[in-house]
C-alpha cells in the first residue's frame, strides 16, 4: 500500500523561503515520477510540479516557475518542494502525489495520480 506523507508546511512571511518533504513508503520509489499540488482556500487542487523517476527531468507551472525546485532523494524515498520568493497566492494545502504506473510522463492532470499525502499548510503573510 503507497503511503505518503508531506510535512515541513508553516506559516512564513512574502519574500521567504520554505522546504516541504513528502516521505514515501509501500512500494519502490525510484520507480515512479512524482508531484506536487496544491489547494488553495476556495479553489480546486492544481498543479505545482512533477519530478521524473531519476531526477533529471521537472516540470513546473508557470506560476511558480523560477520560484520552486522539486527534486528526490531515491535513497530516502523522499521528494523535497523547495520554494523561494513565497508570495501570499501562494498560500495553499501543499500535497504530494504518486502515479500508479511505470509512466514516465510528467502529467499535470489531478486525475493522473492516484495516491496522495494527507497534506500540509502553507501560509504567506503579507
Amino acid at each position: 500500500q503507497v503511503q505518503l506523507a508531506e510535512s515541513g508546511g508553516g506559516l512564513v512571511q512574502a519574500g521567504d523561503s520554505l522546504r516541504l518533504s513528502c516521505a514515501a513508503s509501500g512500494r519502490t520509489f525510484s520507480n515512479y515520477v512524482m508531484a506536487w499540488f496544491r489547494q488553495a482556500p476556495g479553489k480546486e487542487r492544481e498543479f505545482v510540479a512533477a519530478i521524473s523517476r531519476t531526477g533529471l527531468s521537472t516540470n513546473y507551472a508557470d506560476s511558480v516557475k523560477g520560484r520552486f525546485t522539486i527534486s528526490r532523494d531515491n535513497a530516502k524515498n523522499t521528494v523535497f518542494l523547495q520554494m523561494r520568493s513565497l508570495k501570499t497566492e501562494d498560500t495553499a494545502v501543499y500535497y504530494c502525489a504518486a502515479p500508479a504506473s511505470f509512466s514516465s510522463v510528467l502529467a499535470t492532470a489531478e486525475g493522473s495520480y492516484p495516491y496522495w499525502g494527507q497534506g500540509t499548510q502553507v501560509t504567506v503573510s503579507s
